[in-house]
């Protein structure tokens, strides 16, 4: 079976890519390597640098024909997409539709998507299932939300199925080492902790300690990048054994705050984490966990890495390396 992964030189695109040739998949990666890196790339897999703003290139690479495709194309920065929404609309809407239609011309009807619990909002309820309402509070996870609209509606009206994996926070690197490059420009909290620790940072800011949550910091579900690999395959192969559509959160139904990532750090580690509070941001929730009971249902996938230390192990890890 041949799948075409968009994005494939990227942080979660190349374990993507990695958990696809382990399950002895036809690989082809289409990135420009705008965050995408040569080093992420596997020898066997193929190679095509390429935009996805040029249809015209996603069409005579998709007509080479592939089963599947998986779309991790998208921008993904929020302070970003706020500051500089015409981007997002252009990268992440526009160039989602010239991947869709490229693969209807193409006879190509499965798509994996990269979505993102960013949809959301502001909780509700805890946790997140996904029936929640969706109700985003930046520009990047009402991209998202349209995108999976516009594969809902080529659902209806075209031969074309859809699993949209709504990601919570994607941590860690495969344990064994084959990823290469780090991720380029993260703006989460993990990494910027293991900037202060490795001297890149001063300081760590932690913003709020008044939140209603055990230790007054917020809580988040962080979900290892291998475990969400899986999910991607588990997903191409659900549709490739029949017509299948379904937006499925991937979450591990388990919260770490803020505070307790840096204890972490510490104990595998050995090292202080500099940080200092300073005042809430406008937009973060207290508590954003999310249950995976219907990722379990339908995929029968449950993460693998559920202990923080292990983790954040695989973090420090490559920073060693």
């Amino acid at each position: 079976m041949k799948v075409l992964v968009v994005g494939g030189a990227g942080y979660i695109g190349s374990h993507v890519v990695k958990a696809l040739l382990a399950e002895k998949f036809s690989v082809t990666v289409y990135d420009n390597l705008s965050t995408g890196q040569r080093c992420n790339l596997f020898d066997e897999a193929n190679f095509v640098e390429g935009d996805i703003l040029d249809f015209a290139k996603l069409d005579r690479t998709m007509a080479d024909g592939f089963d599947a495709v998986v779309h991790l194309a998208a921008k993904k920065a929020v302070g970003e997409s706020m500051e500089n929404p015409q981007l997002y609309a252009l990268n992440n809407i526009c160039g989602s539709i010239n991947i869709f239609n490229a693969m209807l011309n193409n006879g190509i009807k499965n798509v994996v998507f990269s979505s993102t619990a960013a949809s959301f909002g502001n909780p509700q309820y805890i946790p997140l299932d996904e029936k929640h309402p969706l109700n985003p509070i930046s520009f990047y996870g009402f991209t998202k939300i349209e995108i999976e609209n516009v594969m809902h509606w080529y659902h209806q009206l075209k031969d074309f199925n859809y699993v949209a994996l709504r990601y919570f926070n994607a941590v860690g690197y495969a344990a064994d080492g084959s990823i290469r490059g780090k991720e380029k420009n993260a703006q989460n909290l993990l990494p910027i902790v293991m900037d202060v620790i490795c001297g890149r940072r001063d300081k760590l800011k932690v913003f709020g300690n008044d939140y209603a949550t055990p230790d007054g910091t917020c809580v988040r579900d962080y979900v290892h990048v291998e475990d969400l690999a899986a999910a991607h395959v588990a997903a191409v192969k659900k549709m490739l054994a029949g017509n299948f559509s379904a937006v499925i959160n991937l979450g591990t139904n388990k919260g770490t705050s803020v505070l307790e990532i840096i204890q972490a750090v510490e104990r595998v580690t050995g090292r202080k984490v500099n940080f200092e509070f300073a005042p809430r941001r406008a937009g973060d929730p207290a508590v954003i966990v999310a249950t995976n009971e219907y990722a379990q249902k339908v995929l029968h996938w449950q993460p693998k890495y559920t202990n923080i230390d292990e983790i954040i192990q695989t973090v420090w890890n490559m920073e060693e390396k």
